[in-house]
């Protein structure tokens, strides 16, 4: 009687820890994979409305506009992902848009070895095809940021300077990507917002798989879920979950536009010009 007392305490507190929810789905299938945060998808209208919301905004003034909605602390990612450029005059190495999510994680897959030609070209356009592809590209739209958690310490290229541009093409404005790129001469040349922690050089066949695409992220130390807001400049890259969107860039304009108030009035003082970050 005292063991099955035990045993019935227990099993109320582990459901009472991770939800009924995932305890009734982890007792109903324990040895198959389960997901328990729930994603959301979003409207190119809902899209377009939360992106107008956040124009012209900068990522310290959405730290502000979080700290005033309680989120203290919340978003911000490491220092180490920053930007791989800088443009100091157009500001055009920002980003505002909307995270399209992808996992890549090391593959266990063994290397391709020493082979004829022929049949390594065949190796890595198969190894492409089924295990490390792009299957975000078809989510992809206008304001779309392609958020990437890389394979940790992993040397490869996921990015480059080729299929970079094709998601331009398909409506991106950026790409924050906890590890790796390659190609970072040409990205520069190309002018294309890339936020990254360092080079990577191999491609991905032998070094890593695609895991998902639109399910939660983690990036910089920080969660990312499809449909947030992303923001980032010189200052790094902020996530602002969707539900809290509008409110923090209500706030966060205020921040914004007390600024340059105040900095024009030093402009004239200095005799300076005005100049884009304070118009």
């Amino acid at each position: 009687m005292h063991r099955r007392f035990c045993t019935y305490v227990l099993a109320l507190l582990v459901s009472v820890a991770v939800g009924p929810l995932a305890f009734a789905a982890e007792t109903k299938n324990p040895s198959g994979g389960t997901t328990y945060i729930p994603t959301k998808t979003y409207t190119l209208e809902e899209d377009r409305a939360t992106l107008e919301a956040f124009e012209g905004l900068r990522v310290a003034d959405v730290s502000d506009g979080m700290d005033f909605v309680g989120l203290h602390d919340i978003g911000l990612m490491n220092p180490n992902i920053h930007p791989l450029w800088k443009d100091p005059v157009e500001y055009k190495h920002r980003i505002i848009g909307i995270a399209v999510t992808a996992r890549y994680v090391p593959t266990q897959q063994p290397p391709a070895g020493k082979r004829s030609e022929e049949d390594f070209d065949a190796w890595v356009g198969n190894f492409y095809n089924e295990r490390s592809g792009e299957p975000f590209m078809a989510s992809l739209r206008e304001g779309s940021v392609v958020v990437i958690e890389e394979a940790p310490e992993t040397d490869v290229g996921s990015i480059g300077s080729n299929n970079i541009m094709a998601w331009m093409l398909k409506g991106a404005v950026g790409v924050v990507t906890s590890n790796t790129a390659r190609d970072t001469d040409e990205i520069i040349t190309q002018q294309v917002p890339l936020y990254f922690k360092k080079p990577g050089r191999g491609i991905r066949p032998g070094r890593n798989e695609i895991e998902s695409v639109n399910r939660p992220v983690v990036v910089g130390g920080v969660l990312v879920m499809p449909g947030d807001v992303i923001v980032a400049d010189g200052d790094g890259v902020i996530v602002v979950p969707r539900a809290h969107a509008l409110e923090v860039a209500r706030y966060a304009h205020k921040i914004i536009e007390g600024d340059k108030q105040s900095r024009r009035g030093l402009y004239k003082e200095l005799g300076r010009p005005d100049d884009a970050s304070v118009r």
